[in-house]
């Protein structure tokens, strides 16, 4: 009999080889497995029977309730997007701020952790901005390679910002992990681990995030003038009561939004899912107060069944991948593979995150999560001293730089497809690295200050 093992690593090789091949996600993680689920049971490696677990592991991912959120939160942020709410906020954010070195990158920071916090969805956000700000921020004399970063970083805060499709999927993904870990240890009456804590455990650092990319637009108006002018001033601009005015009236509704939304769920009041059928109500009623519902429901239902059939074919295939992976013996291998790093849990949790880190560049959040994670996080969360909700965080933050990860960056081909002429693929892949830089950053603070993710939901939950 062939050493099972050695088929783990092949297929784990042939899944990355055709994924930078350009193959779907979801049909080359079924497709390899099922190959190699062959090529095992003919040659005495595993039973092709285990796939019989499948139909039943499909039925638990469609029956979760958790994962009922994911697409009540895309309709809210496509609903969003189609009511036009995102361009008031941007067109009223620049008047305030543009007249300020570097103020239109600072509106779109401010703008974009707004959207991120009501949508959620990263294609949405980053389309949005790219198409309003991006050609402003040049016409205004901004740097190309300033403004397309900007602009891709502050889309990707829709990856790390409550109520973020990576954090629930996350959230679903590790307390599955967490309970399976206890009942290796012999704790039959397991601790929790749920959405609402990383919602809770990602506040901080997501605004701490924030605040590392205001401090670098404020550094670059300073230190390179030319690089983010300010806005010639315009005679017409409202000021006094009539800007603060305008103001109260694109903001109001959207902070109403996100305040129901998150305020629901962090007091306690709702599940992350009830918490979703809320936000998607009140897309619909701040729609109907711009446009008509009549063309928009239809186009909006649409894209929204669209994003999230890719995520869930994307989970299907990542099953049947980590079925047969664990067939072969693969998350045995890992598990020693991680038990035996010099520097004990600490080592292991940073082997992973750099392993998180470089998937980044070939796979993108959501098959990283569906893949590595169900794989990793058993044997991290079983070593003394990982907290489950810092780990979630972690890799919430490190899976956020995979977004704009050349080649294979979803917001960079988002941004490629809606940028003007004047921006370049080279401006886009330059711009982004003081911000992935930062990212890093982030992520190096919270290694060494984890109270930052788990402060809050201990506040609130008593973990």
């Amino acid at each position: 009999m062939a050493n099972p093992e050695i088929l783990a690593v092949l297929m784990l090789v042939a899944v990355i080889v055709a994924l930078m091949a350009g193959y779907p996600v979801a049909l080359t993680l079924a497709g390899t497995s099922l190959i190699f689920a062959v090529l095992g049971d003919a040659i005495g490696a595993m039973g092709f029977g285990i796939l019989g677990a499948l139909p039943q592991r499909i039925f638990g991912v469609m029956t979760n309730e958790v994962l009922l959120a994911i697409p009540l939160f895309i309709f809210m942020g496509v609903m969003l997007e189609r009511s036009r709410i995102a361009e008031d906020l941007l067109e009223t954010m620049g008047r305030l701020f543009g007249t300020l070195r570097g103020g239109l990158g600072i509106s779109a920071v401010i703008v974009g952790t707004l959207l991120a916090a009501a949508k959620g969805v990263v294609g949405a956000t980053t389309v949005t901005m790219g198409l309003i700000m991006l050609p402003t921020m040049l016409r205004f004399g901004y740097d190309p390679r300033l403004a397309a970063g900007t602009v891709a970083a502050t889309a990707t805060l829709a990856q790390i910002f409550p109520p973020a499709t990576v954090l629930v999927l996350l959230g679903d993904q590790l307390g599955n992990a967490y309970q399976a870990a206890q009942l290796s240890k012999g704790i039959f009456a397991p601790r929790s681990l749920t959405v609402s804590d990383l919602f809770a455990g990602a506040l901080v650092p997501g605004f701490a995030l924030v605040g590392l990319y205001l401090i670098f637009l404020v550094a670059v108006a300073v230190l390179r003038p030319k690089a983010s002018p300010a806005l010639p001033a315009d005679p017409k601009a409202l000021r006094g009561f009539k800007m603060l005015r305008r103001l109260a009236e694109v903001l109001v509704a959207p902070l109403a939004l996100i305040a129901a939304v998150l305020g629901s769920i962090l007091g306690g009041i709702a599940t992350p899912t009830e918490a979703a059928s809320i936000g998607a109500v009140g897309a619909i009623v701040l729609a109907a107060r711009k446009a008509s519902l009549s063309g928009l429901v239809r186009p909006v239902c649409e894209k929204t069944a669209q994003i999230v059939s890719m995520i869930f074919l994307i989970l299907i295939g990542a099953t049947m991948f980590s079925l047969v992976f664990r067939a072969l013996g693969g998350d045995d291998m890992v598990h020693r593979a991680l038990s035996n790093l010099p520097g004990g849990p600490a080592g292991a949790v940073l082997t992973v995150m750099i392993a998180m880190f470089l998937l980044g560049f070939v796979m993108d959040a959501f098959e990283i999560i569906f893949v590595v994670v169900p794989i990793v996080a058993p044997i991290l969360l079983a070593m003394p001293g990982v907290d489950p909700v810092w780990l979630g965080i972690m890799m919430a933050v490190n899976l956020q730089t995979s977004y704009m990860h050349p080649p294979l960056g979803p917001t960079l081909f988002f941004l490629r497809g809606v940028a003007p002429p004047e921006i370049t693929t080279r401006h886009i892949y330059v711009g982004i690295i003081p911000f992935v830089a930062i990212q890093l950053l982030a992520l190096v603070v919270l290694w060494f200050v984890p109270e930052l993710a788990t402060a809050l939901p201990r506040v609130l939950y008593s973990h």
